[in-house]
Order: C-alpha cells, then sequence, then structure tokens
C-alpha cells in the first residue's frame, strides 16, 4: 500500500506556471487570423449600416426629377480605415474618446475635422464608423462627437433659436447628470473656437441646416434598403431640421471582449493597437490583399505579412499640401526633385547624432529625429537648428523691400505627412512669420505665447485637414518657442 511519503511532489520550479500558460493562451486568441476575420465581421456590417442609412433620395423637381445621394463613409482614425475599404471611403476624422472621458471633456482645437463640413452640407450628412475594445458606444461617439456638433451649430448659426444649439447625447449611455455638466461648458468650448479668429464665412456657407448626432450599433435594427418602385419620401420629412451625423459602432458587444464562433475567435475591436499585431501590415494593405490573408494558415501568415510590406512601395501621397502661403508638407516619399525657390527639410525615421545631421545644400536639410513617440521628444532639441536653418534660406531670398521674392516655399517631409511635418511648419510658420504670414526679419523682437500657437495651428488645421500632429509634437514646438525670444 502506498503510503504519503512515497508520493513524490513536483519542487516548486516545476509547478506549471498558469499565469503564463493563460497569457499563450490569450495570445493564440488575439492571432493575427482572429483579428483579420474579426475586422471583415465588423466591416460587413459597416456596409449593411451604409445600406441602410447612407442612401436619400431629394426631389423630385422639375429641372432634375428624384436625386439620389450617397451619405458618404468617414472612417474615425486612427483605426476607422480597417473597417471601410478604401474604394467605399469618402474621408478620414479624428475625433479621439479622450476628449469625451468622464471630467476631461473638451472641444479639441488640434483636430477641428473641419473639413467634414463640405461633405455634410453636399451629401446632407455622413456616417462615421470607429472601432471599441470597450463594450457599447465609444466616448468618441457619445461625447465627443456630439459636443463638436453643438460647439459648430452655436458658432455657424448664431441667430437660431436655442433649440438649434442644445447637445444631443445617447441617454442610455450618458446620464443625465454628465449631459448637463458637458451642456454647461458648451459656452467655453465656443469661447476657445471663436479665439482661432477662423474665417467663419466660407464655413457656414457649406451648410444649410444645423448638425445633429445620431447612433447605431451592432444592436440597431436596420432597415433593409427600399425594393419597391415606390419613390422614396423627400429627405426633408426625415432630417427637416438639421443634417445628420450618423455615429455608427461597429464592433459587436461580447462577454470579455472575445467569442468563439464560426471557427474563429472574434476579437472586438480587432484593429486596434495595430503596432502590437500586425506586423507592419497597413489597412491598405490589408484590403488590397484581404483574400489572400484570410486564405492563409495562421502559422504562415507572419512570413506573407512581412513580404506584402517589402513588396510594397512606399505611397507618393497626395503630393505637397500648403499649410501657409510660403510653408508646405508632405509625406518624404512625395518629395519631388528640387524646385527653384525652394528649401527643403527631411525628417529622417531614424535616430542620429545632431552633429551627423546632413544639410545637402543650402535648400536641403535632413534631420533624423527617429519615429513615433522618440521622435516628437527629438524635435525639441533639432527646432533651434532646423529654424535657424530655414531662417538662412529665407533670407537669402528677401528682396529689398524686406518681403520673400515670389514663389519662395518652405517644404517640410516626414513620413506620413500628417505628424512631425506639421509640428515643424507650425514652429517655423511662428517663428519665421507674423500673424499676417509677412516675412519676419531675424532680428525682429517676439514673445511667443500659447494664444499665438493655439491661433496658427487652427489655421494650420483648416488648411490641412488630414494632419494630425501628435500631443508630444506639439508640445516640443511650445517648449520651443516659449524658451526662446526673437
Amino acid at each position: 500500500m502506498t503510503s504519503l511519503s512515497d508520493i513524490v511532489f513536483p519542487s516548486a520550479s516545476e509547478q506549471p506556471n498558469f499565469s503564463h500558460f493563460l497569457t499563450e493562451l490569450k495570445r493564440g486568441d488575439l492571432s493575427i487570423s482572429n483579428r483579420l476575420r474579426s475586422i471583415i465581421h465588423d466591416a460587413d456590417f459597416v456596409r449593411e449600416g451604409a445600406a441602410a442609412f447612407g442612401s436619400v433620395e431629394e426631389g423630385p423637381t422639375e429641372a432634375t426629377g428624384t436625386v439620389t445621394l450617397s451619405r458618404p463613409l468617414v472612417a474615425n482614425e486612427r483605426c476607422g480605415s480597417w473597417y471601410i475599404p478604401p474604394s467605399t471611403k469618402s474621408a478620414s476624422a479624428y475625433f479621439k474618446s479622450t476628449d469625451g472621458h468622464d471630467n476631461a471633456w473638451k472641444f479639441s482645437t488640434r483636430r477641428l475635422n473641419l473639413h467634414l463640413l463640405e461633405i455634410i452640407g453636399r451629401c446632407d450628412g455622413l456616417l462615421s464608423f470607429p472601432l471599441t475594445k470597450k463594450p457599447g458606444i465609444p466616448d468618441a461617439l457619445s461625447k465627443t462627437i456630439p459636443i463638436w456638433c453643438a460647439v459648430l451649430n452655436r458658432a455657424l448659426f448664431p441667430s437660431l433659436p436655442e433649440e438649434a444649439h442644445a447637445l444631443h447625447t445617447p441617454p442610455n449611455v450618458v446620464s443625465p447628470s454628465e449631459h448637463a455638466q458637458i451642456a454647461a461648458l458648451l459656452p467655453s468650448f465656443l469661447a476657445a473656437f471663436l479665439a482661432l479668429d477662423l474665417d467663419l464665412a466660407p464655413l457656414r456657407a457649406q451648410l444649410t441646416k444645423p448638425l445633429r448626432p445620431f447612433w447605431i450599433t451592432p444592436d440597431t435594427p436596420l432597415l433593409r434598403p427600399q425594393t419597391t418602385t415606390t419613390p422614396a419620401a423627400p429627405r426633408s420629412t426625415v432630417f427637416e431640421d438639421a443634417h445628420p451625423v450618423i455615429c455608427c459602432t461597429a464592433s459587436r458587444r461580447v462577454a470579455g471582449g472575445e467569442l468563439r464562433e464560426g471557427g474563429y475567435v472574434y476579437v472586438q475591436g480587432a484593429g486596434d493597437d495595430t503596432e502590437n499585431w500586425a506586423c507592419g501590415l497597413t489597412a491598405e494593405l490589408f484590403w488590397a490583399h484581404a483574400d489572400q490573408l484570410l486564405d492563409t494558415p495562421e502559422g504562415e501568415l507572419p512570413a506573407l505579412v512581412r513580404g506584402l510590406v517589402d513588396a510594397c512601395e512606399p505611397s507618393r501621397g497626395a503630393g505637397a499640401k500648403k499649410v501657409a502661403p510660403s510653408v508646405a508638407v508632405c509625406a518624404l516619399a512625395g518629395v519631388e526633385d528640387g524646385e527653384d525657390r525652394r528649401c527643403t527639410v527631411k525628417l529622417i525615421p531614424a535616430v542620429t547624432e545632431k552633429q551627423t545631421w546632413i544639410v545637402k545644400a543650402p535648400t536641403e536639410m535632413e534631420v533624423g529625429v527617429g519615429k513615433h513617440k522618440v521622435a516628437s521628444r527629438n524635435l525639441r532639441a533639432a527646432l533651434p537648428d532646423i529654424c535657424g536653418f530655414v531662417t538662412r534660406f529665407l533670407e537669402s531670398q528677401k528682396k529689398d523691400d524686406g518681403s520673400l521674392a515670389e514663389g519662395t516655399t518652405v517644404l517640410v517631409a516626414c513620413e506620413t505627412g500628417k505628424d512631425l511635418s506639421v509640428a515643424v511648419a507650425l514652429a517655423i510658420c511662428l517663428w519665421c512669420f507674423d500673424q499676417q504670414d509677412n516675412y519676419r526679419a531675424p532680428d525682429t523682437k517676439t514673445i511667443f505665447n500659447k494664444d499665438m500657437v493655439r491661433h496658427r495651428l487652427g489655421s494650420i488645421m483648416t488648411a490641412c485637414p488630414e494632419a494630425n500632429p501628435g500631443r508630444a509634437s506639439l508640445q516640443s514646438v511650445n517648449s520651443f518657442l516659449m524658451d526662446y525670444r526673437r
């Protein structure tokens, strides 16, 4: 008979590490294959939502008869583009959930999204699709967009009744107390927007009525497109008093964020945190090779993705975009051969020592600041050299009356053309030009303040809506300007 002394218990070092086991199990559930299939699942709902709410009929009129309009799909970045094929995406927007977090509500003067107004006015609204890893409607949709709508309604339609200026939030998500607290802040949000001193007349001309947010989720019953020949009612009978901004949550709500079904694990908000799982895969690459990626076994996916990424030529983007009369930004891949009266500042995605920064010629400079947050931090130390280089170039282009020769341009390029280059362009605009965009001589005495920075950033974001400078990048610009006096 076996006694207790005969039983050999494993030592502590031989005990199975259940924490490690659970971590590995979780990592398997969040595999590339599961994420891509989950994205396709959510993209199908995006397509259904667009079919149900995206088509409107205007008319009929004697001149044109019934005109069918299509409310455009707008991807709320940074991850919305994973859920909308490029062929059906009309634009990108940047509504952040952090601007709607409890007791941190604000109207972002850094992310104005004013380019959406033209789309909304032309198509009588839009559908915005973000993602969420959390249950329910994300703060970007339930609070950030409603704040945006209410502030713009007050700014662009000041003479309309108070109902047009009201804050609208989903009552099943935002409590009456929180709604009231946000509404009380709207006057201060409006004041901050008006302080940017933007020309509101062109914006007002793009809209015929105020903005009004609506919400749909995967739990919302969707009306199918009409199949009868009966003409649809004019859109004014549905949205008579407002342009609809339809906020759609694409991801399903599942316990724990994951659900096993149909041979794969559904991952809620699968398109988020791509730096942790995508191996360099982008939304554009995914949609271009979706069938191949979905047909590939999990074990072979990383190699396939690396091959697709390596074979993909850098996008040239849309070319240089002017953010001021004499300053433009673009992606590094979009920099073309030098032009007369142009100097170029290239922000290279590799960290290099200051003494190795290359000034190829009086009109071209390369600065290795790195990527992402590292680059944003390094920008602070690089800005004095960059602005000094640009000033020397502009001095060479100065005419006898102190103005710049016609066609003088400073081009700033970074990897995306949307973050670092925009921050550097902001610094150059303030350092080298006055508020009327006149060249400012190096010996001009100027003290910079945050209001000047906000005002200039507002004009840049209006001129270049796709710009998305990070908070850390802008903090580097602020630090540089506040510490230096001209």
